[in-house]
C-alpha cells in the first residue's frame, strides 16, 4: 500500500485524540479537553436527537476505527498511489446520526481528492471541529477541507445521502457528472426463537441506538410463525428509559393514538409499539415485524428486498449478516448501499 502518509498520519492522530476524549468522559476527567466539551454542546443544542450518549458513542466508534492498523488492513486491497489529477468531491451529507457524513469525508480525503462538504442543519458542528484536529495535525489539509452553505458549486462528482424524495432531485441536479447517490435504506432482523436473551438485548442497541434514525437501525424483524415476543421484551426492557426522551416520547404517544383510533392491532410495552407490517421502514418508537414459515422462502424473500436493506442482523452466521448489537459499528470497508466508495474516487 502505497498512500498519502501526512493524511494517513492526521486521520489516525484524530483516532487518537477521540479514544483520549472518550476515556476522560468516561472517568469525568472530560474537562481536560474544553473544544470537546463546546462541540458537543453546540451538537446537543442544534439537534435535539444528538443526546450525549448518542454523540459519545459516534465519536467512540471513530475512535475505535481510526487505528494505524485498521486503517493499514483497509487501504491495503487498494493501489493507494494517488490520483494524477486530484478532483474536488462534494459530499452532501444527511444529518440524521452524528458524523453520518464522516466515512465518506475520510474516503474522500484518504485518496487524495479534495473535500467540498455541504452540512445539514442537524449536524453542522462536529465536521467541522474534527476537520480542524485533522488540520492541526496535518496543515496541508487546510486547503484539501472547505465547508459550503447554500449551493454548491464547482465539484467534479458528488456523493449525497438523503431520503428517497431528495434522492430523486439529487440524482437530476448530479446527473451530468460522477455520483453515488444514497437513498432510504433499512435494516432488518431475523429470529429463529432460540436467541439469548443477552442476543435480544443485544437486538435493542441495534434498535434504539440514535432512536432508530439511522439506516443501519433495524427497523423490522422477522419471526417465525408462532414466535411470543414476551422475551424479547423481557430483554428490552432496560432501554425503556427511551420514552423520557421528548421528542421520542412525542412520537410513541402520537404513533399509540393513531394505531387505537384506526383499531390497528399491536403490541406495546410502554416505549415501543410492535405492528405487523410489510414495510422495512417503521415510523419512530415503532418496530415491524413479519413471521414466516421456512427459513429458505425468508431468504428468497429477502433477496428480492436486497436494494432496500442496509444489514441483515441475526446470529445464523451466513455471509453477509451482522451480528447482535453490531449494527451500529460498521467496519470501515462495511460501504454504505454496498457501493465500494474508494473505488469509486479512485477511477475519477
Amino acid at each position: 500500500m502505497r498512500s498519502d502518509l501526512q493524511t494517513f498520519g492526521a486521520f489516525v492522530e484524530l483516532g487518537e485524540r477521540l479514544r483520549d476524549f472518550c476515556e476522560k468522559w468516561k472517568v469525568g476527567e472530560a474537562f481536560q479537553l474544553p473544544g470537546f466539551q463546546n462541540t458537543l454542546a453546540m451538537a446537543k443544542a442544534a439537534n435535539p436527537w444528538f443526546t450525549e450518549d448518542n454523540l459519545l458513542h459516534a465519536l467512540e466508534q471513530w475512535g475505535r476505527a481510526l487505528t494505524a492498523l485498521n486503517m493499514e488492513d483497509w487501504l491495503s486491497k487498494y493501489d493507494m498511489e494517488g490520483p494524477r489529477d486530484p478532483k474536488t468531491v462534494g459530499i452532501v451529507m444527511a444529518g440524521n446520526v452524528p458524523l453520518v457524513g464522516f466515512h465518506d469525508f475520510l474516503c474522500v480525503l484518504i485518496s487524495g481528492h479534495r473535500v467540498l462538504a455541504k452540512l445539514s442543519s442537524g449536524d453542522r458542528h462536529l465536521m467541522p471541529f474534527l476537520s480542524q484536529l485533522l488540520i492541526t495535525a496535518e496543515p496541508g489539509l487546510a486547503g484539501r477541507i472547505q465547508f459550503v452553505e447554500g449551493k454548491m458549486e464547482g465539484f467534479d462528482a458528488v456523493i449525497a445521502t438523503g431520503s428517497n424524495n431528495t434522492g430523486r432531485y439529487f440524482e437530476y441536479y448530479f446527473s451530468k457528472g460522477p455520483h453515488i447517490i444514497r437513498k432510504n435504506r433499512n435494516s432488518v432482523a431475523i429470529l429463529h426463537g432460540g436467541e439469548s436473551p443477552a442476543e435480544l438485548t443485544a437486538l435493542g442497541r441495534d434498535i434504539f441506538r440514535y432512536f432508530g434514525l439511522g439506516c443501519r437501525n433495524v427497523s423490522k424483524v422477522y419471526v417465525p410463525e408462532g414466535y411470543g415476543f414476551e422475551s424479547f421484551f423481557e430483554s428490552i426492557y432496560g432501554y425503556k428509559g427511551m420514552v423520557d426522551h421528548h421528542k421520542y416520547a412525542n412520537n410513541y404517544d402520537y404513533n399509540r393514538a393513531i394505531f387505537l383510533m384506526n383499531s390497528q392491532l399491536f403490541l406495546d410495552n410502554g416505549f415501543l409499539l410492535l405492528r405487523e407490517d410489510s414495510a422495512f421502514s417503521s415510523p419512530i418508537s415503532v418496530l415491524h415485524y413479519s413471521r414466516y414459515d421456512s427459513m429458505e422462502t425468508l431468504k428468497e424473500e429477502l433477496k428480492g428486498s436486497v436494494g432496500e436493506i442496509q444489514s441483515l442482523v441475526s446470529n445464523l452466521g451466513l455471509a453477509g449478516h451482522v451480528p447482535f448489537g453490531e449494527a451500529q459499528e460498521p467496519a470501515l470497508d462495511d460501504y454504505a448501499d454496498g457501493v465500494d466508495t474508494l473505488e469509486f474516487l479512485q477511477g475519477l
